[in-house]
C-alpha cells in the first residue's frame, strides 16, 4: 500500500470501532481533511485490492485482510510511541506526529524486533492497546471519568483526546496513566467535578472528564 492508502485504512479502522456496521464517507473526509469525492475515489482503489467492502450510500467496512493491515499499522504506530517515550524520553504529547511517519516503515522484522526490545508492551503511552503480531488486541474494561460514581476509587488508564493541548494540560495538573482518582462531588449546573487526585483535591470541567478513561481501582 501507498502511504495515503495506509492512512485511509487506519482512519477507517478507528472510525469502525464506533460505527461497526459501516463508516460514513463524510466521516472519513473529516478525519483526513479532504473532499468526499476524493474519499470515494480512494475507496474504489482499496476495494479493488480487497481491503474494504464499499457500496455507495451504505458506508464502508474493512475486509478481513484490510482489518489485519489496519491493525499492523496501528501496532507500528503505538510501538514507536512507546519507544519514543520510554527510550528517548519524549513526553506523551510529542510522539504522535513522529509515530505518524514511522508507522509507514515496511520492515516486519524491524517491528517484531522493536516489540521484543520493548518487552512486548500491551499499551501505548496514552493507554491505547497495542495489537500483537497476529492482530490480537487486549481488551480493557474502562469508562469515562464523566460516567464515574461519587466515592468510588478509580485509576486513570487512558485518554480519549490525544491532542497536544490536552496532554499538556494533564501534565500541568499532574494527571497521568496510573493516577488514582476519586470523585468527591459533582455540580448539577455544569457537571463539573471535585476530585481527589492521588493526595490532592482538584476541580475539573465536564469536558475534561469526558476525555479521561478510568477503571475501578482494585485495592
Amino acid at each position: 500500500m501507498t502511504t495515503s492508502e495506509e492512512n485511509y485504512i487506519k482512519v477507517i479502522y478507528h472510525l469502525s470501532l464506533v460505527s461497526p456496521k459501516g463508516v460514513n464517507t463524510n466521516a472519513i473526509a473529516g478525519m483526513l481533511v479532504t473532499k468526499a469525492s476524493s474519499v470515494t475515489d480512494m475507496l474504489k482503489k482499496l476495494a479493488d485490492k480487497d481491503l474494504v467492502s464499499y457500496q455507495k450510500y451504505q458506508g464502508v467496512t474493512l475486509t478481513e485482510s484490510g482489518l489485519l493491515s489496519a491493525k499492523m499499522i496501528v501496532r507500528k504506530h503505538r510501538l514507536w510511541e512507546v519507544f519514543l517515550v520510554e527510550k528517548l524520553n519524549f513526553s506523551w504529547d510529542e510522539v504522535h506526529e513522529i509515530a505518524e511517519e514511522l508507522e509507514h516503515i515496511q520492515s516486519e522484522k524491524l517491528i517484531n524486533k522493536l516489540d521484543e526490545f520493548l518487552d512486548f508492551p500491551t499499551f501505548d503511552p496514552h493507554g491505547d492497546p497495542i495489537p500483537d503480531k497476529n492482530g490480537s488486541v487486549k481488551k480493557v474494561d474502562k469508562l469515562l471519568l464523566s460516567e464515574a460514581k461519587i466515592g468510588q476509587d478509580y485509576q486513570c488508564v487512558g485518554v480519549k483526546d490525544t491532542s497536544v493541548s490536552f496532554l499538556q494540560f494533564l501534565d500541568k495538573q499532574k494527571i497521568s496513566l496510573g493516577s488514582k482518582i476519586k470523585i468527591i462531588s459533582k455540580e448539577d449546573f455544569d457537571a463539573s467535578q471535585t476530585i481527589q487526585l492521588n493526595t490532592r483535591t482538584l476541580v475539573i470541567s465536564n469536558k475534561i472528564a469526558e476525555n479521561i478513561f478510568i477503571k475501578i481501582q482494585v485495592k
